[in-house]
């Protein structure tokens, strides 16, 4: 089974408004994915499509890349990412339910880190439910450290929000969470444009 990485477009607001009404209450409304789509000079939006492309070595496997959606493509899971004055913010990310234990989460959240890397953010933030400890463990293997509580942060439920922080100039954080990503990168085999981007030194 091969995954491919990819910027989201807007012919996939569909598919993965459908994902996030599985696994969020309130889902986003279509038209929020349209105008995230449109600030892409802070928004990063990332899908993963799945069992669609052959595998070929080195940089051959990107000239086959589809420039559009493939008839029938089946979007397994996405992330959306804010990065403003050095700080990425992780807004979202979730697979279908039907591709979980699959990797597929870690990779998508290895592919954010990266560009968050690669734009030379000095922090990653997010804020996940307290309840949730599968994507709490998820984000503590990459290095992310509790750094607060939001009070009645989720209106559903009126649950708390924690607040995860990974600091990228902490050589013992930035450390773990390379060697987490390279990991992630080498257990799933996978196609990444996400991230067709100039690497620097130390780039997982």
């Amino acid at each position: 089974m091969n995954v491919h990485l990819r910027p989201m477009r807007p012919e996939d607001i569909d598919q993965v408004a459908a994902i996030d009404a599985h696994c969020f209450r309130p889902p986003w409304p279509k038209h929020s994915w349209r105008d995230e789509l449109g600030m892409r000079n802070h928004s990063h939006l990332v899908v993963l499509c799945d069992g669609l492309l052959p595998r070929l070595p080195g940089w051959r496997r990107h000239l086959q890349l589809p420039r559009s959606r493939p008839p029938g493509e089946r979007i397994a899971g996405y992330g959306g990412m804010w990065l403003v004055a050095g700080e990425a913010h992780i807004s979202t990310l979730a697979t279908h339910p039907d591709h979980r234990g699959l990797g597929y989460g870690e990779l998508l959240l290895a592919a954010l880190i990266r560009r968050a890397l690669a734009r030379q953010a000095t922090s990653v933030v997010l804020e996940v439910r307290e309840s949730n400890r599968v994507a709490r463990n998820l984000y503590q293997k990459f290095g992310f450290r509790l750094f607060g509580m939001k009070a009645g942060y989720y209106r559903e439920g009126n649950e708390d929000g924690c607040d995860m922080r990974l600091d990228l100039d902490d050589p013992e954080a930035r450390n773990q969470v390379l060697q987490q990503c390279k990991m992630v990168r080498a257990k799933v085999i996978h196609v990444d444009t996400f991230n067709l981007i100039p690497q620097p030194f130390g780039y997982p």
